[in-house]
């Protein structure tokens, strides 16, 4: 991470600052002024709260300087009309200045075990930096790249969205040199319509890339699949299932906690294993070697740099608790991902119980979509607790798949959740906590673990 003046900053993003302060330099940008750094830009947006306000407690923290859209005193600052995209302008710049090579990874499902995986292959090739957990927006992309090492050779950036638009800006910011896209599901629909639109939205990826950039697309992927005719972009397709495919997994096996697999890729054959458990990480492995392969890692070290791959905090974390086994996988939800999840618990040994949030921005599909995830929990728990305003939706689907109606409950209090789960569980059982962020599955986990007093 290199200095910045302001000066330099407001030169970047069309910004103001008093002469005095010009060459005030920062290291780095911060919307959060609880998390702020000393030497960190503090950036005052308006949201649910106006970050004006919190511009003095900044300062008392060792803000290096203020990016806002009035002046609140007399602080070093850069004066703009919108701080937010200031922010973005400036980290556009930065990202020119490092010179850095850019992989921008979207999707519906798995971005983020494949933004991990991704920059895990690279690392032992490249100095590689990634946005870290949850900054894949328009204020934490331009962060994650504003705290990026001068030396950085490569940047994985995840790049999410919820409405049209939003990561054809963040692709602008980040101009990709490889942009994947991991598939396209239904999460986000409310706002998009269809998985047309949702398609559409995350194509928008490509608009910001590179002069003879690579796009990388997953080949089971109907819609994605839809694109191989793409204009002046060099293209290449990861598949399970389409041997047309430019890198395929073949040869899946699922034993003790580990998936092995097969990688074929024109004259290239060489085994993959992870210490992972699920088939459906094999399309977001798949992913990552095809990064790999595109930027000339060798087959042995896309080899030994995933057999080390460990997934992030609150992503498939299991571990042992009150002599059951948990299955830990609050991080967000999707129809696709709770199908994904429930099989992995419908392959344990013991008694399984399935402990399923709701499934936020599903629009239109939310009732549907809810009811199926309630038949796939039947085929896949003995004991089901569903939370959240469509608990119940997730329930009459369960019914209807056939689980007893004394093995199906709804709650919309999560207190009585946990309580009902410490009362029912019984060591040996196996849980998985799933559920969208929103629903904040992690708090009935961690009242579930609590030791009565």
């Amino acid at each position: 991470m290199a200095t910045i003046t302001l000066r330099q900053a407001a030169a970047w993003c069309g910004g103001q600052v008093d002469e005095k302060y010009a060459d005030v330099t920062f290291l780095g940008a911060n919307n959060d002024s609880r998390k702020l750094l000393p030497g960190q830009l503090f950036v005052a947006l308006q949201g649910q709260r106006d970050g004006h306000d919190f511009i003095p407690m900044a300062m008392e923290k060792g803000a290096a300087a203020v990016l806002c859209s009035r002046s609140c005193g007399d602080y070093p600052a850069i004066i703009v009309e919108d701080p937010r995209r200031a922010l973005g302008d400036i980290a556009r710049q930065e990202r020119k200045r490092i010179g850095m090579k850019v992989v921008g990874v979207t999707g519906s499902v798995g971005k983020s075990t494949t933004k991990e995986m991704i920059a895990c292959v690279l690392d032992g090739s490249y100095r590689v930096e990634k946005t870290p957990v949850n900054q894949n927006n328009d204020i934490g992309m331009p962060m994650a790249i504003l705290s990026m090492r001068q030396d950085t050779q490569v940047a994985v950036l995840e790049m999410g969205m919820n409405h049209f638009r939003e990561i054809a800006y963040l692709s602008s910011i980040a101009q990709p040199d490889v942009a994947v896209i991991v598939n396209i599901g239904t999460m986000h629909i409310e706002h998009l319509g269809n998985r047309e639109g949702i398609l559409q939205a995350k194509m928008e990826i490509l608009e910001g890339m590179c002069e003879g950039g690579t796009v990388i697309l997953n080949g089971d992927d109907d819609l994605l699949w839809s694109k191989r005719e793409l204009p002046h972009k060099k293209l290449a397709y990861f598949a399970e299932n389409n041997a047309q495919a430019s890198v395929l997994g073949q040869n899946v096996e699922e034993e003790d906690g580990l998936i092995r697999f097969q990688v074929s890729s024109g004259n290239l054959t060489f085994p993959v294993e992870l210490s992972l458990e699920g088939r459906h990480y094999v399309s977001d492995a798949l992913a990552a070697v095809s990064v790999g392969i595109a930027m000339g890692v060798s087959a042995a070290n896309i080899q030994e740099r995933l057999s080390l791959f460990r997934n992030m905090a609150g992503r498939q974390e299991i571990f042992s608790a009150k002599g059951c086994t948990v299955i830990k996988d609050c991080y967000n939800a999707g129809p696709e991902s709770m199908k994904a999840a429930l099989t992995v618990l419908g392959k344990k040994e013991g008694r399984r119980v399935a402990v399923l949030g709701d499934m936020l921005e599903l629009g239109v599909c939310t009732q549907a979509e809810h009811y199926r995830v309630g038949r796939i929990a039947a085929e896949n728990a003995d004991i089901l607790i569903a939370y959240g305003p469509n608990g119940k939706r997730v329930i009459s689907g369960a019914l209807t798949g056939g689980m007893p109606e004394a093995r199906a409950m709804a709650f919309e209090d999560r207190d009585l959740a946990s309580a009902t789960l410490k009362r029912i569980v019984k060591p040996g059982d196996v849980l998985l906590f799933k559920g969208s962020r929103g629903m904040h599955m992690e708090l009935i986990l961690e009242k579930f673990l609590e030791d009565e007093t």
